[in-house]
C-alpha cells in the first residue's frame, strides 16, 4: 500500500476524564457540553485539514498534502483559531449553564485544550464509510497524546512538523523529550499560550438563552436515560469509535465528510 505525506492534528480536551466522573445528571450534562465544545473545534477548521476521528474528547484531523512552509503557516493558523473558538464557546456555556448547579455545569471553566501537529507519512484506505489513515506516524502522533507536559494547555509539535517552518507569533518553544513507546525518546517543541490569551471570560448572555441550555442539557439527558433510538441498530463490531461517539452525542458529520 502506497504512503502519502500527511500532517495530522490532534485537539484533545484537558480535564474530560474528571469532568465526566460525576454522578449520572451531572455526567449525562458533561456529554453534553464535551460534545458543544467539539462542534466549536469542528466548525473552525477548514480546508486543507479534513476531520478523521472523534474519539471521547478528542478530534484528529490531517491535511494531505507535501510538507512545505505555507502548509504549516496554515496549519498553524487554523489551530490558534480553534482554541480561540474553543474559548469562545466555553465562554458562553460558563454562563449558559449557570442556571444549572450540578457539578459539570459548574466546572465547565475548567476544561482545557492540548493540540499535537506531527508530519509524515499515511496509508489511506476506506472502511466502509469512514476514511481511515494508518501508519506508524499517525500512531506516534496519537502516543504522544500521553506525554509527561504538565501544563493542561499546549500546542505541541514533533520535529518533523517544526522543520517544516514558521512558528506561533510571540511564542516561544520549548525543547524537550518525550519518551514513546515502540518510537524510543522523541524530541518535541512546545508552545504554552499566554496568560492573556488563556484567560476564558464568562460571555454576557440571556436569561432566555440560559434557559434554552438548561432545557436542551435535560433533554439530552432524558434521551440518553429513557429513549430508543428509531431504525435498526448498527453491530457495534461495525461501527468505529467515531461512529459510536457520534451516534451518542449527536454530533453530525461535516458537509464535505457525507456521502462518501
Amino acid at each position: 500500500m502506497k504512503l502519502n505525506p500527511v500532517s495530522l492534528v490532534l485537539i484533545d480536551i484537558s480535564g474530560y476524564t474528571r469532568f465526566t466522573k460525576l454522578h449520572k445528571l451531572s455526567a449525562l450534562h458533561a456529554e453534553q457540553i464535551i460534545s458543544e465544545l467539539l462542534e466549536s473545534i469542528i466548525k473552525r477548521a477548514r480546508e486543507p485539514l479534513v476531520v478523521h476521528e472523534i474519539l471521547g474528547d478528542a478530534v484528529s484531523f490531517y491535511a494531505q498534502r507535501e510538507g512545505s512552509a505555507a502548509l504549516a503557516d496554515d496549519v498553524r493558523r487554523q489551530v490558534a483559531s480553534i482554541f480561540d473558538a474553543f474559548r469562545l464557546r466555553e465562554g458562553e456555556l460558563i454562563s449558559d449553564c449557570s442556571l444549572c448547579i450540578c457539578d459539570a455545569c459548574r466546572n465547565v471553566g475548567k476544561l482545557q485544550l492540548k493540540a499535537i501537529l506531527h508530519h509524515g507519512q499515511a496509508v489511506f484506505s476506506r472502511v466502509m464509510s469512514f476514511q481511515k489513515i494508518s501508519g506508524e506516524d499517525v500512531i506516534l502522533a496519537h502516543r504522544l497524546l500521553k506525554n509527561s507536559v504538565q501544563n493542561g494547555e499546549y500546542i505541541l509539535e514533533t520535529e518533523p512538523f517544526y522543520r517544516l517552518g514558521g512558528g506561533f507569533p510571540q511564542l516561544a518553544p520549548e525543547e524537550r523529550t518525550e519518551a514513546c513507546e515502540g518510537f524510543g525518546t522523541i524530541p518535541v517543541r512546545v508552545y504554552y499560550p499566554t496568560a492573556e490569551s488563556a484567560a476564558v471570560i464568562p460571555a454576557k448572555r440571556t436569561f432566555l438563552s440560559k434557559l434554552k441550555m438548561s432545557w436542551k442539557n435535560d433533554w439530552y439527558s432524558l434521551q440518553r436515560l429513557f429513549l430508543r433510538r428509531r431504525g435498526p441498530a448498527r453491530p457495534a463490531e461495525l461501527m468505529s469509535e467515531a461512529a459510536r461517539f457520534a451516534q451518542l452525542t449527536h454530533i453530525p458529520r461535516p458537509p464535505e465528510q457525507r456521502n462518501k
